[in-house]
């Protein structure tokens, strides 16, 4: 029993880890209806900020931290006025392409402009794990969770207790009629880009306290993928509550099924949930179809 609890408490912890991946995931889609398929490589980016000023700068953690979320909300709100501008009203698969190409760019130029700064954040007041009972639990993991818990309630805070929040969702809706009402289309999608890149700092940054660099699309990305459609596209509640589902899933396969059907089930566990949610309930446990008049 101690070691199901064990699993379940650290794919938990996962979870939330994977939750705030998601969540720079569903800023963006909230706020514009774009599918960023270079999520993974934006948080890679902004852990390489991070450790740049850690590493190569001095600034200490606190100050690397700092500086990374304000570069990473200026690139940012530079990406957005420079490329996205100029694709409103466009196709949805130019800007997926333009997506998928801001990926390759990011992943080429951070091998090169990173290639001598180590990318490993240590806090040695973590690495002692927490015993409760029989059931030890990384401290790291736990700070994490902690962390990625109260970002999200200050992400769902914006878009449901604010005007900026009513604004987003308004532009979300229909970009035409948020313009006409007067609200600034240009000035809140370069807010959603910013706090994406702010949300990209913190999650990127946990995620390598835990488990170090190296991450991508492959490691990162491409697990959002199944927990925004498991949990609703435009729905922060369900991107925590598919994070946590994918998080004690692969817990679970890797602890009970890998030493039976071979390593790496684990990774496609995620998968065969997700295919079996969209023949469910497409549009998520939480995500609402899109209603027209027809």
């Amino acid at each position: 029993m101690s070691y199901f609890v064990a699993l379940v408490v650290d794919g938990a912890l996962n979870g939330a880890l994977y939750a705030l991946v998601a969540l720079s995931f569903v800023v963006v889609y909230r706020a514009s209806r774009m599918i960023n398929f270079a999520v993974g490589e934006w948080v890679m980016l902004a852990a390489r900020f991070v450790t740049f000023g850690l590493h190569a700068l001095g600034l200490g953690f606190p100050g690397a931290l700092i500086a990374a979320c304000a570069g990473m909300a200026g690139l940012g709100v530079a990406f957005n006025r420079v490329v996205l501008r100029r694709l409103v009203g466009q196709p949805l698969i130019s800007v997926i392409m333009v997506t998928l190409g801001l990926g390759a760019l990011v992943r080429g130029a951070a091998a090169m402009a990173f290639v001598d700064v180590p990318s490993r954040i240590a806090l040695p007041a973590l690495a002692q794990p927490l015993v409760i009972g029989d059931v030890a639990i990384a401290a790291d993991k736990l700070a994490a969770a902690i962390v990625a818990a109260v970002c999200t309630v200050v992400v769902a805070w914006l878009f449901h207790g604010s005007r900026t929040g009513v604004a987003l969702r308004a532009i979300a809706d229909d970009q035409q009629a948020a313009m006409s009402a007067g609200i600034d289309l240009h000035l809140h999608l370069a807010i959603a880009w910013a706090v994406m890149g702010v949300v990209s700092v913190l999650a990127g940054t946990l995620w390598t306290l835990v488990g170090g660099g190296g991450f991508g699309v492959v490691l990162v990305g491409l697990r959002v993928f199944p927990i925004v459609i498991i949990g609703g596209l435009d729905s922060i509640a369900g991107s925590i509550v598919g994070a946590l589902v994918v998080g004690m899933l692969e817990s679970l396969a890797a602890g009970y099924l890998d030493p039976l059907l071979g390593g790496g089930f684990s990774t496609i566990a995620s998968y065969l949930v997700l295919l079996a949610a969209l023949f469910v309930r497409p549009y998520g446990l939480f995500g609402r179809p899109d209603a027209r008049r027809v």
